[in-house]
């Protein structure tokens, strides 16, 4: 685990897969993992801070399965949310030393993804499991207020649109991307996005109709939710499956995703040769990434 041009931390025994900064502290990430790759064993939640030093453990919290996501709160700087290989979600507070607070537990298998909605006003999460759905929370409500069905496939990825208030998107084995709104029971959208399993998508933060995808088949596709039939952009390059994709906070047309090349790749998908940099700093399977609100090119 590690940040571009930031040194690396090294947690033994543990595989990361997730990292995200912190929406209020500059320079503070939190990072899902697990032991022996989710398949057997327990997870930890790590806050890692970079400083003059390098990066620094400040806290970590340990689970008894496998943790696969991790997302901020909006309205708390100390509390996160983790998914877990028991179809469990954690909560979390690192200004105290133990935990969790709560734990919700309602998916019947992995609970592969979990993103809190940075819509002011709404403290909406939304989950997504290999059980095949995707549930909404309030973390103050003990049990979820909707469960939304549909994908054939399991679900790996659920994001929520940062301009649409109670809309999300969520990526599956079914090769399809989804587009949800919580007012409205049944999905909005289908998009046949790919010809295998999608682990991935994300909303640019400059155009509320453009979607990416990243898939097993190595490639990165664009979406405008007005046109479906066609992807605006295919990124190739990718030796093997990709695992995560972000856009820039920062430029419209700026990506970065990571894969199982053990590779992570900057793009922008606006000009004729779109692949940037290809950064070889991992000796694993490179599954999380995240890119920061505060620093610009921190990664």
């Amino acid at each position: 685990m590690g940040t571009a041009g930031g040194g690396a931390l090294r947690l033994p025994g543990l595989h990361g897969y997730a990292a995200e900064f912190s929406p209020y502290w500059p320079g503070r990430v939190a990072c899902a993992a697990a032991q022996y790759y989710g398949i057997a064993g327990c997870g930890t939640l790590a806050v890692l801070e970079q400083n003059k030093a390098g990066i620094v453990l400040l806290r970590s919290f340990d689970w008894n399965d496998g943790l696969f996501d991790v997302t901020w709160s909006e309205n708390n700087e100390h509390v996160l949310i983790t998914s877990s290989g028991d179809g469990s979600l954690q909560i979390w507070d690192t200004a105290k030393t133990k935990g969790p607070l709560q734990v919700y537990k309602e998916h019947t298998q992995e609970a592969y993804s979990v993103d809190w909605s940075q819509t002011r006003g709404e403290q909406l999460v939304v989950s997504g499991s290999w059980d095949q759905t995707a549930k909404l929370w309030d973390p103050a409500v003990g049990k979820s207020l909707y469960t939304f069905k549909g994908h054939e496939g399991v679900i790996y990825s659920t994001i929520w649109s940062p301009h649409i208030p109670g809309c999300f998107a969520s990526a599956s084995g079914d090769q399809t991307l989804r587009v949800w709104d919580v007012k409205a029971p049944g999905v909005k959208l289908v998009v046949p996005a790919h010809q295998a399993e999608i682990l991935s998508c994300d909303w640019c933060k400059y155009d509320e109709n453009l979607l990416v995808t990243g898939a097993v088949d190595c490639s990165l596709k664009g979406w405008d939710l007005r046109n479906i039939r066609q992807p605006v952009f295919i990124l190739l390059g990718h030796t093997y499956a990709i695992r995560r994709v972000k856009f820039s906070p920062f430029h419209a047309t700026l990506l970065a995703s990571c894969s199982y090349d053990f590779t992570v790749r900057f793009w922008d998908f606006s000009k004729p040769n779109p692949l940037l940099e290809t950064v070889e700093h991992h000796t694993e399977f490179t599954c999380g990434l995240d890119l920061s609100l505060h620093n610009r090119g921190q990664v």
